[in-house]
């Protein structure tokens, strides 16, 4: 495993792009795009203002950059530098901005949600959406690129309205049964729409994509619901999390729980339960010390557990809203193999669940909490930030804990996979590196 040198960033934001062959990071008002091959920048690019969110068009052509403080967006090509777009929205403000799936149109989406504006980079044409719902997730693309569903709240009840992106026509227009929409996800094979209640009614519902209401499932009543919502890769499983600590699996055939993943504080059994352990770095008496070589004052390492195992949990403040309790974090692998969840009570513990045989597979144990887990996008292997300077990587096979060299101190806030699963990006409060991955750990 190797390590890139650091570059700077501002706000966590830098992104690879779709192709894999670039690197975008912002550093306050200006975009560094750089080769990922060598590291070398390519382009420099200065925006009127701060940045405050950057994303790649599909086709790793163009580069958006929304400084939402002053309403603007702002467009860049790769192929001719010296062409870019200016977007103003004037009065109206902006609150978020993304690409259509075709990489040719830009939607933003006004202060307090009035509308969103759909506007082409081709023909400079502009259509107005009105209605959109401020929510969790209220806009979502199919796979494909086909259909966008969008949330709405229009005199005070929830509908869902899918367009056509090819020429952005309204295809479907229906009211849902939700008493506040919080999300709605298509499925990765465009086939079912998943929509969900607020955490105040468990309410989750499957629309086909001419609006037709397939199926409803609803756990329990009178308590907190749905925190969490995520699909399998195969569309074969729909995954649900929820305030009281579990995760339920619903299948596409009948739309029924099919199994139900509980978080228990203690484990005992033949589960596989990894305790992160953190001792002093020693020091070596042959090699003299030097004040520029990166050093690591601790060692990490993952430890076996004799069972049974407690898995510390902390109790929620009732007086708090968004309690931290319940599942939160989720992520199927690429191949729909396995499921991490993360459970916001015991936020130290990652849990592995294999679906081929709908049990436990393995808890990973952490000093510190959780921060994001990702998985590798070519094979079932996942990797972990817990906010230190340190990468977790776990597999079938095991896993390993790893100090990432720094002069001072680094600690890992995200990550990210590269497209071919050989490399991740590390990102820090203000700088960024990446990790290279030999062979041996492919």
């Amino acid at each position: 495993m190797n390590f890139s040198e650091f570059f700077k960033q501002t706000n966590q934001l830098c992104k690879l792009s779709p192709d894999g062959k670039y690197l975008a990071t912002c550093v306050q008002y200006r975009l560094v795009v750089r080769d990922l091959e060598t590291l070398q920048i390519l382009h420099l690019y200065t925006c009127l203002d701060q940045i405050s969110h950057m994303e790649w068009s599909s086709d790793s052509l163009f580069i958006l950059c929304a400084m939402y403080k002053r309403g603007l967006v702002q467009v860049w090509s790769l192929e001719q530098p010296d062409w870019h777009c200016k977007i103003d929205e004037g009065s109206i403000g902006l609150v978020a901005s993304r690409w259509s799936p075709d990489g040719r149109h830009i939607l933003n989406t006004t202060e307090f949600h009035l509308r969103i504006t759909v506007w082409s980079l081709c023909t400079k044409a502009v259509s107005y959406i009105k209605y959109p719902k401020a929510c969790h997730k209220g806009v979502d693309f199919s796979r494909d690129g086909s259909y966008m569903a969008l949330a709405e709240r229009r005199d005070c009840k929830d509908y869902v309205s899918v367009f056509v992106c090819d020429d952005w026509h309204l295809l479907r227009h229906f009211e849902t049964e939700t008493q506040d929409l919080s999300g709605l996800e298509w499925s990765p094979n465009g086939c079912v729409l998943a929509v969900w209640d607020s955490c105040l009614e468990y309410k989750v519902l499957l629309y086909s994509l001419d609006g037709r209401l397939l199926s409803t499932y609803s756990a329990y009543e009178w308590s907190l619901g749905i925190k969490s919502v995520t699909w399998s890769p195969s569309s074969q499983f729909l995954a649900i999390g929820s305030y009281d600590e579990k995760v339920r699996i619903l299948n596409h055939v009948t739309w029924k729980k099919v199994t139900q993943f509980d978080h228990p504080a203690s484990i005992n059994g033949s589960k596989t339960v990894y305790k992160e352990l953190v001792t002093p770095a020693p020091l070596s008496k042959d090699l003299p010390l030097r004040a520029s070589a990166p050093r690591c004052s601790t060692l990490t390492k993952y430890e076996v557990c004799t069972q049974p195992v407690h898995i510390s949990s902390v109790k929620p403040d009732p007086d708090r809203a968004n309690p931290k309790v319940g599942v939160s974090l989720m992520a199927f692998s690429s191949d729909s193999h396995f499921l991490a969840t993360r459970n916001d009570n015991m936020p130290t513990a990652v849990w592995v669940w294999d679906l081929n045989k709908m049990n436990l597979r393995a808890v990973l144990d952490h000093t510190a909490a959780v921060r994001c887990f990702q998985w590798d996008p070519q094979r079932p292997r996942l990797a972990i930030s817990t906010g230190h300077s340190k990468l977790h990587l776990w597999s079938p096979a095991g896993c390993v804990s790893v100090n990432v060299p720094h002069e001072g101190t680094f600690q890992v806030q995200s990550l990210v996979w590269h497209c071919s699963g050989e490399s991740l990006v590390l990102v820090g409060k203000e700088q960024l590196c990446l990790c290279f991955l030999d062979s041996q750990h492919q």
